[in-house]
């Protein structure tokens, strides 16, 4: 962990992809540690901690020539004190600042960084390391539990939260784990999404080999794990990122392109190599220190366009005169690159709300490299419509329709996140139009619907559990719902979506491919029924996904099928094992006559369509 010329040279190219190496606070094995830090524009820097009684005088660092790096070593140094560098910047103002690559800090609100000597964790989970890429190739199916680590069960660790989390989430069937930002963080109301420690797990719940044994526990039961990761801004607390050094380091000076007006928080300067380096190694950080399998990269759209929330005058265009944020493309483009490069296998997915092109498409082909977008335009237009009397419905038709129309322009992952259930927006139960009855019916419609739907569906905690009321940052989620046969019947639902979905891959397997779905019923506004077929990959195995979205049972539904023979009702969202009123079928089958075409399918059968139900047929041509 020397500092060398090298090291020197990558920092000013932008180049270092381990830059948590070079930077930061290192225990020495000889005793002691060394420090540096990047403060190009400071007139002097120290360090003051625990070992020098907070004396930064006592504790005095050095330009490395001409890099803008200053570094030094202090003998008393030991792993777990608390320290800040003291910087007299450019305007001769010192401030004691935060270490920008500071792996580990103390528990907010106190925000010195800690010396962390070198892990000595041992992992298990090469199994799983070798084995993950399946998500990304689409062999294996991705299913999303988003998680606020905070209030999933209120009071927790990373240390006593692993086992049940892996518990909850694996007899749920979903494939992997997203949580909201584990980066520190100084306001636990922004749910982590103003980072002012991008190299240290937030010290709330834990150290970071316990964040390292959390993942692990999840790794060996099977479960991916996503982290949010935000490189679009960074708050103005001024013991932190903001005017490291006196000047606008990290963030552009510019305020029109160096303050996002929607945070108060600063944007980063994207073009400057140090700062694009700071990000791009962060990325590789969590995914090389903690394993992690995936980086949702949040608020893509508004690094990707400098006007994104702003009037005229408030912002800059690039140099062709545009809107586009040139150096925030390549940023990303950079990441997305190196992480594929370096840890292949590794999923990175871009919450991206605009009709950018090319996002989940190979940069060598102009994109941008996700390996997954969020399909905000589904989300919205799917509650919007679950959120309609259904009186209304049918002139709203095609608001269920629409997203198929350009379902396999990028590769979608179906978003009922946080951001739904939060901020007056009322829980996704709250947000269903009718009666009770009605609203748990249209629940559990809903969520077949996005399952059969192509993209891989994501379902915010506590959305299992159809809570009437919207989510709470700073409580625990409603367990105690689980009592009340209503809402068991929601959460056995999800579970047997997830199951069903192993056991049926025609659910999941083709959602890259335009062929792998067809419309049997799409222009039906009059009744609000839908049907469509998700086809297996040989096209010898399908299920047919009937939707009734009115409160009028609809006996003697002529469904077009691919051929003839017992069609398994494999799921009934009206069936009473969901909570619903067993005005359909329930389970058994039905047969398709011969030579009964229709919806332009060779053979038919007649079901009987439940009240605000969904009902999905599966078979083989070799039968099952």
């Amino acid at each position: 962990m020397s500092l060398g010329a090298l090291d020197l040279h990558l920092l000013g190219e932008g180049r270092h992809q381990r830059l948590w190496e070079t930077l930061g606070a290192h225990v020495l094995d000889t005793g002691g540690a060394r420090f540096a830090v990047w403060a190009p524009n400071a007139r002097w820097v120290g360090v003051a901690g625990d070992w020098n009684d907070w004396d930064a005088t006592r504790t005095v660092l050095q330009p490395a020539g001409v890099s803008g790096v200053w570094v030094g070593t202090d003998d008393r140094v030991q792993h777990g004190d608390c320290y800040k560098f003291a910087v007299r910047g450019f305007d001769n103002v010192l401030r004691l600042k935060a270490d920008p690559m500071a792996r580990r800090t103390e528990v907010p609100p106190s925000n010195a960084s800690v010396v962390e000597a070198p892990s000595p964790y041992q992992w298990a989970d090469d199994e799983w390391m070798h084995t993950r890429a399946g998500r990304v190739g689409g062999s294996n199916p991705l299913r999303i539990y988003e998680v606020h680590l905070g209030s999933w069960q209120s009071g927790r660790t990373y240390a006593d939260v692993a086992g049940v989390l892996a518990d909850h989430v694996q007899h749920l069937g979903f494939t992997h784990v997203e949580f909201l930002p584990l980066a520190e963080h100084p306001f636990g109301g922004s749910w982590g999404y103003q980072v002012s420690g991008y190299y240290a797990p937030t010290a709330r719940f834990g150290s970071p080999d316990e964040l390292r044994a959390m993942i692990d526990e999840l790794h060996r039961r099977g479960i991916g794990v996503i982290l949010d990761w935000v490189p679009a801004h960074f708050p103005k607390d001024d013991w932190s990122l903001a005017r490291f050094d006196g000047t606008a380091l990290y963030e552009h000076e510019d305020p029109r392109r160096g303050e996002h007006p929607d945070w108060g928080t600063h944007v980063f300067n994207f073009g400057r190599n140090e700062v694009r380096n700071f990000l791009v190694a962060n990325a590789l950080y969590w995914m090389e220190e903690f394993h992690i399998d995936g980086l949702r990269v949040d608020a893509v759209a508004s690094m990707l366009y400098l006007d994104y929330s702003r009037n005229d005058g408030e912002w800059v265009p690039n140099k062709y005169g545009g809107r586009e944020h040139l150096e925030a493309i390549e940023l990303l483009r950079e990441v997305t690159t190196v992480c594929h490069e370096l840890h292949p296998g590794t999923l990175v997915i871009a919450e991206e709300s605009t009709s950018w092109p090319g996002v989940t498409h190979g940069t060598e082909q102009g994109g941008l490299g996700f390996t997954h977008k969020w399909n905000m335009g589904w989300m919205h237009d799917t509650l919007d419509y679950f959120g309609k009397d259904p009186v209304h419905r049918q002139w709203h038709h095609h608001d269920l329709t629409f997203g198929l129309v350009y379902a396999w322009s990028e590769r979608f992952v179906l978003p009922l996140s946080h951001d739904e259930v939060v901020h007056g927006k009322g829980s996704l139960l709250g947000k269903m139009s009718g009666d009770e009855w009605q609203r748990f019916a249209n629940l559990r419609a809903l969520y077949a619907w996005m399952w059969a739907h192509p993209g891989a569906p994501l379902l915010f905690m506590g959305s299992e559990l159809a809570p009437f009321t919207e989510w709470n940052a700073d409580t625990s989620l409603p367990w105690d719902l689980l009592q009340w046969d209503a809402h068991r019947g929601v959460f056995d639902l999800v579970r047997e979506l997830n199951s069903l979905a192993d056991r049926y891959p025609a659910l999941w397997e083709r959602d890259r491919e335009p062929t792998g779905f067809q419309w049997l019923d799409a222009d039906n506004a009059a009744n609000s029924v839908y049907a469509f077929v998700r086809w297996g990959a040989l096209g010898n195995d399908a299920v047919v996904c009937i939707a009734n979205l009115t409160p009028v049972p609809r006996p003697g539904y002529r469904v077009g099928l691919p051929w003839a023979g017992d069609w398994a009702i494999v799921l009934d969202t009206d069936a009473a094992t969901w909570g619903g009123g067993a005005a359909g079928h329930g389970t058994g089958t039905v047969s398709a006559r011969s030579g009964s075409s229709w919806q332009g399918q060779h053979d038919s059968a007649v079901v009987d369509l439940p009240p605000l139900g969904v009902l999905w047929l599966a078979a083989s041509r070799t039968g099952g």
